[in-house]
């Protein structure tokens, strides 16, 4: 029996290339690891809606694979369509959210069914949300008059380096009431109390009846790095962020490069030693992991 029942994937910067595609040799690997019985889970910052295109692609449905959105917010079985776990903002920190962007003349932006919600359907980072999930932007007059129904994330969107030091600020300014992190230099995501991707696979495997030894994590940004720091084998891409690559116990090939393909066949599948010693790639990531663990 396999050892890694569980692969959970990022999806931008780790399973699709800069394109925003699974190249073909990744996609193959991702079919023959679940035809040995290998769960996939999508887990990521994007909403439901922005992972199910994904989740078809890869015929969850068939195969019985799990999508874990919104950073961990909300946990569904694509199989059977059950939502295993959910957990929305506390509602009087929403206004609270609003107010603090307004104050640092940032857009903030919700979801409503399948439509992104926000007062700024014409900023540049509103429309790259609205673009990497393939979502349409419902601009409204009032955002807070506009979302009285449970959310489990909002979005503060702005340049990269003011969204740095707005970012010091607003964990000051929330504390333990919201969880905020960066998920891209210009998305700070908020996100309920608790909330993060390791605590979500934590609570998945509980129900599967599988320990983290049982889980390889593959992730490159920032909101990945629980995942990948609690998983039995936590996989950084080899685009990923600085923090990221320190904290992986091994850096696999890009996601322009079959970086996921590349830990299914060598980690979940044990390629052949032999084989391994006239692949490139064996020798480019030996001498990568080696240099960083020195």
């Amino acid at each position: 029996m396999l050892q890694y029942r569980l692969l959970v994937l990022d999806l931008d910067g780790t399973l699709t290339n800069s394109q925003k595609v699974i190249t073909p040799k990744t996609l193959k690997a991702l079919f023959k690891a679940q035809e040995s019985g290998v769960k996939i889970v999508l887990a990521s910052g994007r909403p439901t809606y922005g992972i199910e295109p994904i989740a078809k692609q890869l015929q969850l449905k068939k195969y019985g694979g799990y999508i874990l959105s919104y950073n961990g917010g909300q946990i569904i079985d694509y199989q059977t369509g059950e939502t295993l776990f959910q957990q929305s903002l506390p509602a009087n920190e929403i206004p609270h959210l609003y107010e603090f962007a307004k104050k640092h003349n940032l857009a903030i932006m919700s979801y409503d069914g399948n439509d992104i919600v926000t007062e700024n359907p014409d900023d540049e980072y509103v429309i790259i949300e609205a673009k990497i999930n393939n979502m349409p932007v419902r601009g409204v007059e009032s955002f807070l008059a506009t979302i009285q129904h449970p959310v489990t994330k909002c979005l503060i969107v702005g340049e990269p380096t003011k969204l740095a030091e707005v970012e010091k600020e607003a964990k000051v300014e929330f504390g333990s009431n919201i969880n905020l992190f960066t998920s891209a230099p210009y998305f700070l995501e908020c996100v309920p109390p608790g909330i993060d991707k390791a605590l979500s696979i934590d609570r998945l495997i509980k129900k599967l009846n599988l320990t983290k030894d049982n889980v390889v994590a593959c992730g490159d940004g920032y909101n990945d790095l629980s995942m990948i720091q609690f998983a039995g084998l936590g996989v950084a891409m080899g685009n990923a962020q600085s923090g990221v690559l320190d904290a992986a116990d091994f850096i696999t090939l890009s996601n322009d490069e079959d970086g996921v393909a590349y830990v299914i066949n060598n980690y979940i599948f044990h390629r052949n030693k032999l084989r391994r010693m006239f692949n490139r790639d064996y020798w480019k990531l030996k001498w990568q992991n080696k240099k960083r663990k020195k």
